[in-house]
């Protein structure tokens, strides 16, 4: 049922043929990413940035004004990739199935090594960079909370769930989702979670979600 829930992979097509301009761009955007994760916020520089990308600081400040600039982008960018990439439609299927496909696409997305990696910047550095979590979650959390706010507003709209707060409720969704397969992951527990076990948490938290907002699965 969850074909990737380990690992998030990149799955928008990069053109084959780039401007020189596009490919340098790619090349920062790339060696940004793996320092951040690497080394966090604070010890990524612009300068190892350029280094590591084999281009100069110049051209780096070229296509990133500053270094928030840079991690915005590294952050909407697999950002966009989830939202391109989530098949859960209101429009195609019943409130069960939809919240299950987009549940799996979440969790893959939230326990791939680059989500942990960036969460754990946010927390380490929220004292001395306070904005970096900031920056984060509007660039991030804040739009996925904004799509599982449109799917359920649709059903709303379609009389099928009875919700009054659509972002409270679309909160509640992506929070109990996490859940304990989420925190094996954060906290580095050993202990594996299977694949059937993975699935079933899901369709319960699923139903029980549903369930609180007047929806009984079948």
């Amino acid at each position: 049922m969850i074909a990737v829930f380990l690992r998030w992979e990149r799955v928008v097509a990069i053109p084959k043929v780039r401007s020189k301009s596009e490919e340098k761009r790619q090349q920062i955007y790339d060696a940004a990413s793996k320092l951040f994760c690497d080394n966090g916020f604070a010890a990524t520089s612009m300068d190892l940035v350029a280094k590591n990308a084999g281009v100069s600081k110049q051209t780096v400040y070229s296509h990133f004004g500053s270094k928030d600039e840079l991690f915005v982008a590294t952050i909407t960018a697999r950002c966009e990739e989830f939202l391109s990439t989530s098949t859960a439609s209101p429009k195609d299927s019943d409130p069960y199935t939809t919240l299950c496909q987009y549940a799996e696409h979440f969790l893959a997305l939230l326990l791939s090594p680059e989500a942990l990696a960036i969460h754990r910047i946010c927390i380490n550095e929220s004292t001395s960079y306070p904005h970096v979590s900031r920056l984060f979650y509007k660039a991030g959390p804040e739009r996925v909370i904004a799509e599982v706010r449109d799917i359920l507003a649709e059903y709303k709209q379609q009389n099928i769930l009875a919700i009054d707060d659509i972002h409270t409720a679309a909160t509640q969704f992506l929070s109990v989702i996490k859940g304990e397969i989420w925190m094996h992951k954060e906290y580095n527990i050993e202990k594996p979670i299977s694949m059937d076990k993975v699935t079933l948490y899901i369709q319960n938290t699923v139903r029980h979600f549903l369930v609180g907002y007047g929806y009984h699965p079948a």
